[in-house]
C-alpha cells in the first residue's frame, strides 16, 4: 500500500511539473515597422511578450477582435493565450505589419 501511494504521489509530481513546463514565455520584437519572427508551437496558457524598438506607436490587433494590444515606443507588453486556433493579426496604424498566431490546444 505504502508503494501504491508513493507510485501516485511520484505520478502527480510529474504531472504537475509537466504542466508547469508546458506553458513558455515567448518574445516578438517590434523594429523597422515589421513584427519581428513570429513563435512556433504556441499552446493555450503561453504568454507572449511583444516588444516595440521602432519610434512609434503600434498595436497587436485579432481581425477577431479577440486581441487588441497598445504597444508604446520603446515599451513591451504582455499577452496569455487564452484559446486555441488561427488568430490573424495587424497594426492599426502600419496595415502593412500583419501576421497569424497558431495556437495549439494544452
Amino acid at each position: 500500500m505504502k508503494m501504491l501511494v508513493s507510485m501516485m504521489a511520484l505520478a502527480a509530481t510529474l504531472t504537475l511539473a509537466g504542466e508547469a513546463v508546458a506553458q513558455a514565455e515567448q518574445t516578438v520584437v517590434m523594429s523597422n515597422m515589421s513584427y519581428g519572427k513570429l513563435p512556433a508551437g504556441l499552446k493555450v496558457g503561453d504568454t507572449i511578450t511583444w516588444t516595440n524598438r521602432d519610434t512609434v506607436p503600434h498595436t497587436v490587433t485579432a481581425r477577431d477582435h479577440s486581441f487588441d494590444l497598445r504597444v508604446a515606443p520603446g515599451r513591451s507588453t504582455k499577452m496569455t493565450l487564452t484559446k486555441a486556433g488561427a488568430f490573424p493579426f495587424f497594426c492599426t496604424y502600419h496595415t502593412m505589419m500583419r501576421g497569424t498566431l497558431t495556437v495549439a490546444p494544452k
